[in-house]
């Protein structure tokens, strides 16, 4: 062991206790120094690494849930599409029917009727056209996905798989083309209706009201002739027939099958096994 008394370098005075530099104290100084640094690396590391995988596994937890969530706003969605579909059937078919009477000879051809067992005479009559302005915008229910949406790119990452799912549904070109079609596009033809009615036939006829049966039997030669209307029906009826409808059916099946398939993945994550916050294989 060397010992050098009262040392004038002043490196070794850095490394002095007291009057003296031992090597040996300076030794057994530096390994303790060095172990107890050590040591709290480790303590600080390990507690880092325990609160970042504990958040991971927080935020996988809120993924999970955010995800059931949605399954259940779809299978609601899935109703909501299936009513859509089922008004879809019963209204374009009436309009169409509407177009194939125009020319009929027949004041009532604008008149239409249903089966009603409390109607007079078991029938409940009505005006088709009077319902041209009548719309109803594909919007299926989309409260959850607002939530989801809001997430970080690290929270869609948790499970790549449900999140492209989601946006797809919700977000992607299919329910895009959908709503833009039941939504735009058609109030551009109902726009056009009620301008035809407010700059044409108020001042041609002497008075107009088309929620009247009467105002269409009296007005019926005159409707008749006017080749806008029909063509705007038409227009409307093509919309519906050539595009929504096999839209609609389209965005259908993809939700039921889509649902099955989040459905799948969610119970597997469901029945991960964790260990505190780490996943056991």
């Amino acid at each position: 062991m060397t010992v050098i008394k009262e040392p004038k370098k002043w490196y070794l005075k850095l490394f002095t206790l007291g009057k003296n530099f031992s090597t040996k104290t300076f030794s057994d100084n530096t390994k303790k120094l060095l172990l107890n640094a050590i040591g709290l690396f480790s303590i600080v590391t390990f507690t880092f690494y325990v609160e970042s995988v504990g958040d991971d596994y927080e935020n996988r937890q809120k993924y999970l849930d955010v995800s059931k969530s949605i399954l259940s706003e779809l299978y609601l969605a899935s109703e909501y599409t299936d009513e859509y579909i089922a008004e879809t059937d019963f209204i374009l078919p009436m309009y169409e029917k509407q177009y194939d009477r125009w020319y009929i000879d027949n004041d009532s051809i604008f008149i239409d009727y249903f089966e009603n067992e409390k109607a007079p005479d078991g029938k409940f009559y009505f005006v088709p056209l009077a319902l041209f302005n009548n719309t109803k915008p594909y919007d299926p229910p989309r409260t959850e996905y607002k939530t989801f949406s809001k997430g970080t790119q690290d929270f869609f990452l948790i499970n790549p798989e449900i999140s492209n799912r989601i946006f797809e549904l919700y977000d992607g070109s299919d329910i895009q083309y959908l709503s833009e079609e039941t939504g735009k596009n058609e109030e551009k033809y109902l726009n056009q209706f009620t301008h035809r009615i407010e700059s044409k036939w108020i001042e041609d006829l002497p008075w107009v009201d088309i929620e009247s049966k009467e105002f269409w039997i009296e007005n019926r030669k005159y409707i008749q002739n006017d080749k806008f209307l029909k063509h705007l029906l038409k227009k409307r009826n093509d919309l519906w027939r050539l595009n929504v409808r096999e839209q609609l059916s389209y965005q259908n099946d993809l939700i039921k099958k889509d649902i099955k398939s989040l459905d799948s993945i969610i119970h597997l994550m469901d029945n991960e096994k964790h260990f505190f916050y780490w996943k056991i294989d």
